[in-house]
């Protein structure tokens, strides 16, 4: 079995990347720099670093508790300093009373509009009138002059220090059941309203993902803790899994993101 075959297809790419780097720095005591990663990806880097020799790791986003971050890789002798995780702030403002209205989904799709790469963007934090996002340092100027417009409204943007970043409550709403089995096709049916027969599919099809890692096996079973994305319908985290009752289900409690 070769290393590869222990992750799903759609993440050798992303794991030949990772390998290919990991050999910079051993081979020739280099420090080498990610782009932003979501924590699936996080983790997969981990677990290579851990096979290599002599190879270090550190993550930051920009602030305590950044879900994507940039990873640097690095020899025992080159631990890295803040700045050299390449990533700046910049503060997005205007919009009078319109501007309130505007969500994640539409700064990030106005930063795709721009031709701006997924990974090269870390978190966007929305604020009441206001939102930040943490992009690396190469496109702070060309988001800055170049993002007048999200989603019809206009909008200004100022390059901030990172020590000016303020994170955001998550928003949501909680949801109790009762399941046979905490399956995954189980949970993502109920959280979502769809037969199990409508969610066998698109798990089976890479549309759904366990920690941000593509999950493909519907009779995964979901423990406390586990964050679930299923493209299309949203995200959602089992926050507690209840004693089976005596009718033989168990309680399940969710926090589904931004409903």
């Amino acid at each position: 079995m070769s290393l590869l075959d222990h992750f799903h297809k759609d993440e050798h790419p992303f794991v030949e990347r990772v390998l290919e780097m990991i050999g910079r720095v051993e081979n020739r005591m280099v420090t080498v720099r990610t782009d932003f990663l979501d924590p699936g990806q996080v983790f997969i880097v981990q677990s290579l670093v851990k096979r290599s020799h002599g190879v270090f790791f550190s993550f930051f986003g920009g602030y305590d508790g950044a879900e994507r971050v940039r990873v640097i890789l690095y020899p025992e002798y080159q631990e890295p300093e803040q700045e050299d995780f390449g990533m700046k702030g910049l503060e997005i403002s205007g919009g009078g009373g319109s501007y309130l209205t505007l969500d994640h989904r539409d700064y990030l799709g106005a930063l795709l509009g721009l031709g701006i790469r997924r990974e090269k963007c870390g978190d966007i934090l929305v604020h009441e009138g206001f939102a930040q996002l943490l992009l690396g340092e190469e496109i702070v100027d060309y988001v800055r002059l170049q993002l007048t417009k999200v989603n019809k409204v206009t909008v200004e943007g100022k390059e901030i220090p990172l020590g000016q970043i303020q994170q955001v409550a998550k928003t949501g709403k909680t949801i109790t059941f009762t399941v046979q089995s905490p399956r995954l096709d189980a949970i993502l049916g109920d959280v979502f309203r769809l037969s199990r027969a409508k969610v066998l599919q698109p798990i089976r099809n890479g549309r759904v993902k366990v920690n941000w890692r593509t999950g493909t096996d519907p009779s995964w079973l979901l423990k406390e803790g586990d964050t679930i994305s299923f493209k299309g319908f949203g995200r959602f985290q089992v926050l507690s899994l209840g004693k089976e009752t005596r009718k033989g289900r168990i309680p399940v409690e969710i926090f589904l993101y931004g409903g």
